[in-house]
């Protein structure tokens, strides 16, 4: 055991000083294991409540906590996604394998969600719930908590932003630059020149990002991007249906149709049934995230793979990893992505 149990502990009941001294920490840490304090690493913590048992501490003024509990919190706006879901997978992977408590919190309303005071008040609930650091998933407008948390000393990080150019933002996300690009070069590949894309609201990072991997893919293809064929919305069936409706309704339709999620495509897949329009025979459609959904459209959905549980997984070692005081080589973590080919996509059709 390191250090020992010290003279004064062998002739007597153990001190405070002395748990520090053997653990070779200070007063000040020792006290924070002992009431299961967030603020110290989980390593530090295990050394000292080792420490303390071996010399038979006792605190003569609380009983010291057996097993004290840490606690992740996760936090969005709708969880109602298979995206949500398969993120959420990896996070409570990770926490319980690291033996921690996971809880799940809706964000204060967006009405309020900027004001210092009401960010303020929220993270300070987190930390008497025992939560050492939160996620926030697709959450728009979080530059209040990040501040806020900052402000804390508790890690946040954020999977896939929204809505924020805050430069404390730790963020976690997929290539998706490269995943958009690999699915647009796909259906070059496949002969298709009017390639339509609708892609998700303009506050997303990931939204944005895709948007760029289609241009660049169609720029090095020597083919002219047609804004006509760029429609946007909430990552949602409706703007699928919507967008999809437009685009085929058009004199010159697209002859594939790319979605930047599975729900989008989704929707455009109902879009053309409403027309018949056949896929993959006169429409190729992808989607982007490759959620489990994908594998059950008809007809089964081209779809750009991200590791949703890999990304919820890195998201609570980054915050393990903040906590326990190590620096990070980079405050953005990009996951990689790789291009699922079903039977929704096939050659363009031949003709006018």
């Amino acid at each position: 055991m390191p250090g020992g149990p010290t003279p004064d502990a062998q002739r007597g009941r153990a001190t405070l000083a002395d748990v520090a001294e053997a653990a070779r920490v200070s007063r000040a840490t020792v006290s924070k294991a002992l009431n299961g304090r967030g603020d110290i690493s989980s390593q530090t913590r295990d050394r000292v409540l080792a420490v303390a048992a071996d010399l038979g501490y006792r605190s003569t003024t609380a009983p010291v906590p057996a097993s004290p509990r840490r606690a992740v919190a996760v936090v969005f706006d709708v969880p109602a996604s298979p995206y949500i879901l398969g993120v959420l997978e990896g996070v409570l992977t990770s926490t319980t394998d690291n033996g921690l408590d996971l809880l799940t919190r809706l964000a204060p309303e967006r009405a309020t969600r900027t004001d210092r005071a009401v960010a303020r008040e929220w993270i300070a609930d987190q930390q008497q719930a025992g939560v050492i650091g939160v996620i926030g998933l697709t959450l728009a407008e979080p530059d209040g908590l990040i501040d806020a948390a900052h402000n804390a000393g508790m890690p946040l990080v954020i999977v896939d932003p929204v809505d924020t150019r805050q430069r404390r933002m730790v963020s976690v996300g997929s290539s998706n630059w490269a995943g958009a690009r690999a699915a647009t070069e796909h259906l070059i590949e496949l002969g298709h020149r009017r390639i339509a894309w609708v892609g998700g609201p303009a506050g997303s990072d990931a939204a944005r990002d895709r948007l760029y991997g289609y241009h660049a893919a169609l720029s090095a293809a020597g083919l002219e991007a047609d804004p006509d064929l760029v429609r946007s919305g909430p990552f949602d069936v409706t703007t699928g249906t919507v967008a999809g409706r437009a685009l085929l309704s058009r004199t010159s339709p697209p002859t594939a149709i790319m979605a930047a999620d599975d729900e989008i495509a989704i929707g455009v897949l109902l879009a053309a049934r409403e027309r018949d329009v056949r896929v993959p025979e006169q429409l190729s459609v992808t989607g982007f995230d490759d959620t489990p959904q994908a594998e059950r459209t008809a007809p089964p959905l081209t779809s750009v793979h991200q590791h949703l549980d890999g990304m919820g997984a890195m998201a609570v070692q980054t915050i393990l990893t903040i906590v326990d005081g190590t620096h990070l080589s980079s405050r953005r973590i990009e996951l990689a992505t790789s291009l699922t080919v079903r039977e929704s996509t096939a050659a363009a059709p031949s003709g006018p």
